[in-house]
């Protein structure tokens, strides 16, 4: 049987079967992003300026796709803290494989290689030997960390003056490449959970593991392909990271993961799986993007803003266990 068909037979909250509910998230997700922009408009000098809106976006794309991919692995009921290491570890990778003098473009092909194949390790663990994904990246999440900055003795490795790389943080008509590049990785992403056989499967996995096994859908190997393709995205934003700081950093994108992970969950992915969408991952990624542009804005203590980068993920949380209280209370009625 093939995926297509056994994706059918599996009732498993696919996206065309998002209730009143998810709509409601987004809508309100999409208010708070005014009432964002109105507060900060005017509390914080210089938020509306071209230049913070510009840095709003790479630091959106940056967060947003890394966060793509992650949204698949939670709805299939899984998580990766893996992100912020390998995003640096890639832009390490990659910086070293320029000054070896690889052409750039082969030199971005490994990258995003390297970058699927450290992620299968975190789906192989989980698909074959039942290693819980959070124990899998978590020790891909040292592991990489710890390989960078030895690499490096924690500094940056120069890259010198390279024209492709420069040409990836050159505005497009007032609008940076890495957002252009999450717009269009945003669209192959929703199309590719909603009308594909794939991201049927992964609704369907995240819905009931058990059940999509025996309706015929091979769960291993997509666990494997899940964790590969967000090794993928980690390194296309390890590409971009390496284009906006000159050199690669073993120390970069620290703390990522959660900003990964909060944006998810705030765009009313859940944690349990088998429920979600990309628009509200989107939507969750500005929220999270605008937070902290405009926190920094404000002066606010950096160590605060870990603060409240954790209530925001609490309070994502406690809204999803409600939301799923909820419709698990209605399909009883």
């Amino acid at each position: 049987m093939s995926n297509d068909q056994a994706v059918r037979t599996v009732p498993s909250g696919a996206p065309r079967r998002r209730g009143f509910s998810q709509h409601m998230n987004e809508i309100s997700l999409f208010v708070a992003i005014v009432v964002l922009y109105v507060v900060f408009t005017t509390t914080a000098n210089g938020f509306m300026s071209f230049n913070n809106q510009i840095n709003i976006l790479r630091d959106a794309a940056t967060i947003g796709i890394a966060a793509w991919a992650a949204t698949l692995i939670i709805i299939s009921g899984e998580i990766d803290v893996s992100v912020g290491p390998m995003v640096a570890f890639i832009s390490v990778a990659l910086a070293y494989l320029l000054q070896w003098g690889v052409p750039t473009p082969l030199a971005f092909v490994l990258a995003i290689i390297i970058g699927a194949a450290l992620g299968s390790i975190a789906g192989i663990l989980r698909a074959y030997f039942d290693v819980p994904s959070f124990v899998g990246t978590l020790g891909l999440w040292s592991a990489l960390r710890g390989t960078a900055l030895f690499m490096t003795d924690a500094l940056p490795v120069s890259i010198g003056r390279n024209d492709i790389v420069d040409m990836l943080d050159r505005p497009v008509l007032g609008v940076p490449p890495a957002a252009i590049i999450m717009l269009i990785l945003f669209a192959v992403f929703a199309f590719v959970s909603r009308k594909t056989a794939f991201g049927r499967s992964v609704y369907a996995i995240g819905g009931n593991p058990q059940a999509a096994f025996l309706s015929g859908i091979n769960v291993a190997r997509i666990r494997v392909q899940l964790f590969a393709i967000a090794g993928a995205m980690a390194a296309v934003s390890g590409i971009l990271l390496l284009s906006r700081l000159g050199s690669g950093n073993a120390t970069a994108a620290s703390g990522l993961e959660f900003d990964v992970i909060a944006a998810v969950v705030v765009g009313g992915t859940a944690l349990s799986g088998g429920r979600g969408s990309m628009l509200g991952t989107l939507l969750g990624v500005l929220v999270i993007t605008l937070i902290g542009n405009g926190l920094v804005l404000l002066g606010i203590n950096p160590f605060f803003q870990q603060v409240v980068r954790g209530l925001i993920i609490v309070v994502a949380v406690l809204a999803n266990i409600q939301a799923i209280k909820r419709g698990a209370a209605r399909n009883k009625g």
